[in-house]
C-alpha cells in the first residue's frame, strides 16, 4: 500500500486528502497540521485509510508528501524530506519559495527523489495546459497565464503580498523585473467568471514555464485584482480572508507560427482554487509513485505527459476549456 502524507489540513491540502479518499488508488493517508486537532478532526471524516499524528518524525515512512502549509515553512520542510528520501509535491505559489526550491535540484536528483513544484491551479494545472498545446504550433512566441481568485487564508494573504512585490518577466532569453500591480490587462476566464483586470505581481509561472519552452521569446504572469486591492496593496490585509476561496479560474494564453502565420490558442478552467489545486496535489502524488523519474526539482510538465495528466485532472472533476465558442478541451 503507497502511504502519502500531508503536511497542512487547511482548504488545498483537505481537498488533497479527500480527492485520494475517493480514488481507486490503493492509499493510506497521514495528515500532519500544527493545529492538530484540525488533522485529526479531517482524519476522522475520512475513513479508516488515514490517521492523522502530531509530529513530523512521524511522518518517515509516507512514499510522497504533499506539502501544503504556508510558503514560508516548504523550503525547510522540502529540505528535510529530500534528505529523508521522500517525494514531495510542494503546492506554494510563492516566487521566492519556487526559486528557492529550484536549487535544490541537484541534492533531490543525487537522491533519486522528485520533487514537484509549483503544484497547484496555477503554476501547475497551467504549466500542463501550456505543455499540452504547445505542439499544436509550429514555434511558440508567447505565453501568458493569468489567474482569478484565491484558496484558503494563506493563499489570500501570498496573493496580497505578490500583488505588491516585485515580478520577472521573460523576454527574449532574459528576466526583466517588473513592478507589481501594473501592467493591467482585461483578461477573459471561461464562465462564471468571465471578464477580470489582471495586473503583473510575484508569480513563479514564468520560472517554470521558461524550462519547458525556452524559445518563447515572452512569459508573463498576471493575477486579477479590484480597485480596493490595488488601493490597499502596501498595507497588511484589512479584512479576514475568506476560509475557502470561492469563485476561481485560470487562462493560458499562447501565440506563436503555425504554418508561417500567426496563430494564437487560449485554454483555461474555472473552477474554486482550493479544489483545483488539492486536485492536481492529489494527482500529482500518484503521478510520482505511477512513473518514476530520475529525481530532481521541477514543475509537473517536465514529470507527466500533459495529456494523459489532464483526462486524470478532468476525471477529478475539473473541466478545461478552449476559447472556441462553447466547447470542452478535448
Amino acid at each position: 500500500m503507497t502511504r502519502i502524507a500531508i503536511i497542512g489540513c487547511g482548504a488545498t491540502g483537505a481537498r488533497a486528502a479527500r480527492q485520494l479518499v475517493r480514488g481507486t488508488g490503493d492509499h493510506e493517508l497521514v495528515l500532519l497540521d500544527e493545529a492538530a486537532g484540525v488533522a485529526f478532526s479531517l482524519a476522522g471524516s475520512l475513513g479508516p485509510n488515514a490517521r492523522a499524528v502530531d509530529r513530523l518524525s512521524e511522518i518517515d515512512d509516507a512514499n510522497v508528501v504533499i506539502v501544503a502549509t504556508r510558503s514560508s515553512d516548504h523550503v525547510k520542510l522540502v529540505r528535510t524530506l529530500i534528505d529523508n528520501d521522500q517525494h514531495v509535491v510542494s503546492t506554494s505559489d510563492d516566487l521566492s519559495t519556487v526559486r528557492e526550491l529550484l536549487l535544490l535540484h541537484e541534492r533531490a536528483r543525487q537522491r533519486g527523489v522528485t520533487v514537484a513544484a509549483g503544484a497547484g491551479m496555477m503554476p501547475g494545472l497551467t504549466d500542463l495546459l501550456a505543455a499540452h498545446i504547445a505542439p499544436w504550433f509550429d514555434h511558440v512566441d508567447e505565453i501568458h497565464v493569468a489567474k482569478f481568485g484565491t484558496g484558503g487564508p494563506d493563499c489570500a494573504r501570498q496573493h496580497h503580498r505578490a500583488l505588491k512585490s516585485t515580478c520577472l518577466d521573460w523576454r527574449g532569453g532574459d528576466w526583466v523585473p517588473r513592478a507589481g500591480g501594473s501592467g493591467r490587462e482585461l483578461a477573459w476566464f471561461p464562465a462564471p467568471v468571465n471578464a477580470a483586470d489582471c495586473y503583473r505581481a510575484a508569480l513563479p509561472d514564468p520560472l517554470l514555464l521558461s524550462r519547458v519552452h525556452p524559445g518563447a521569446e515572452r512569459i508573463t504572469a498576471r493575477m486579477a485584482a479590484t480597485r480596493r486591492d490595488r488601493a490597499t496593496m502596501p498595507l497588511p490585509m484589512l479584512r479576514r480572508p475568506h476560509p475557502e476561496g470561492l469563485l476561481g479560474a485560470v487562462r493560458v494564453e499562447m501565440r506563436g507560427r503555425l504554418d508561417d502565420a500567426r496563430s494564437e490558442v487560449i485554454v483555461g478552467c474555472a473552477e474554486r482554487p482550493a479544489v483545483a489545486a488539492g486536485a492536481v496535489a492529489a494527482a500529482a502524488a500518484c503521478w510520482i509513485m505511477a512513473e518514476p523519474t530520475s529525481g530532481g526539482v521541477t514543475g509537473l510538465a517536465e514529470i507527466v505527459d500533459p495529456l494523459p495528466a489532464l483526462q486524470d485532472l478532468r476525471s477529478r472533476g475539473l473541466r478545461l476549456e478552449i476559447f472556441a465558442g462553447a466547447a470542452e478541451m478535448t
